[in-house]
């Protein structure tokens, strides 16, 4: 049964009664139309406009980051969404990626408005939207050779991308108890999830796959050099999925991590003993360090970073 339905319910362009007058009727639609075909009346395109980033990265060694201002053409970018389930094993994360899906999706929006490409990447649950408009487009794009091979080691439902000891140091959290934060009894590990979180649109023109062949192939066909990340969970997923950031990096793409879009799976009861938010702080500084700059989405949105209820840290 295809859950297409889902994703497409639209709405009606017009509100205007049927006795409109057609001089009235022509008059509201000659000023609408130039905004529903991406124009202005004097032909300016509203869309394809240039993302104005502020990356900030790391040397190994350095305690202080470096800030560059950077401007990328929307046309010539994506945005992946990473395993922003419908819900988690661990009740914990759960709760933390239903406080962070409206602020996600507040920024997916501002991108896709700006001609950004909009890639939904729900790990292991691509067959709920099987038959759906995103699903075909992720599926029908043109095979592409990638420069380096994609990484076939399996894990978690898909490949992977393990760390790389000759590029990246060791994670600077302990991950090892699969790092749910719920204190006491631990919750148990199972797939709770089977579709991506509801809170998150997914529109018409977007795309929506969990494979990395896939995804290189929505890359190259359109010409994108710049793969933008956010979603859960960094330590993780974001990091080690075929379409994460390891891979994107080995892929030659240019790439970076909204760092406030973004969740760990780190127990503060593990080393190195800070509480989660500054856990989450850490394996974003090693990714500044290793892997690729960051930015918030004010870069993209114009508001305010997004900040998880229970992070009550002095800013």
């Amino acid at each position: 049964m295809t859950h297409a339905r889902h994703l497409l319910a639209g709405e009606s362009a017009s509100g205007y009664s049927r006795d409109m007058n057609t001089t009235k009727r022509t008059f509201v639609l000659g000023l609408l139309l130039p905004l529903l075909i991406g124009t202005d009346l004097f032909g300016d395109d509203l869309f394809g406009d240039d993302l104005m980033l502020n990356l900030r990265t790391r040397t190994v060694g350095d305690r202080e980051p470096r800030l560059e201002e950077a401007t990328w053409k929307a046309e010539n970018t994506a945005l992946v969404i990473c395993d922003m389930w419908d819900d988690h094993w661990c009740k914990s994360a759960a709760r933390r990626v239903d406080q962070l899906a409206p602020a996600l999706n507040a920024t997916v929006a501002a991108a896709r408005q700006q001609g950004v490409l909009i890639i939904h990447a729900p790990s292991s649950v691509v067959k709920f939207y099987r038959g759906s408009p995103q699903r075909e487009l992720a599926s029908a794009a043109p095979l592409a050779k990638p420069p380096v091979p994609l990484s076939t080691s399996p894990r978690w439902g898909t490949t992977w991308c393990w760390p790389d000891a000759q590029r990246e140091g060791v994670l600077p959290i302990d991950d090892s108890d699969m790092g749910c934060s719920c204190s006491g009894e631990k919750c148990e590990i199972r797939e709770a999830w089977s579709r991506q979180n509801k809170l998150i649109e997914i529109a018409p023109e977007d795309a929506l796959t969990d494979d990395g062949q896939e995804t290189f192939n929505l890359l190259e066909q359109r010409g994108i050099d710049n793969v933008i990340l956010c979603g859960v969970h960094l330590n993780m997923c974001v990091l080690g999925r075929p379409f994460g950031i390891r891979q994107m990096v080995r892929l030659g793409k240019n790439v970076a991590l909204i760092r406030d879009l973004t969740d760990t799976m780190y127990n503060p009861e593990r080393p190195p003993g800070v509480d989660h938010f500054a856990g989450t702080d850490l394996v974003v500084e090693h990714v500044e360090k290793y892997w690729c700059p960051t930015f918030t989405s004010s870069d993209i949105t114009g508001h305010r970073a997004f900040v998880f209820a229970a992070d009550d840290r002095a800013r």
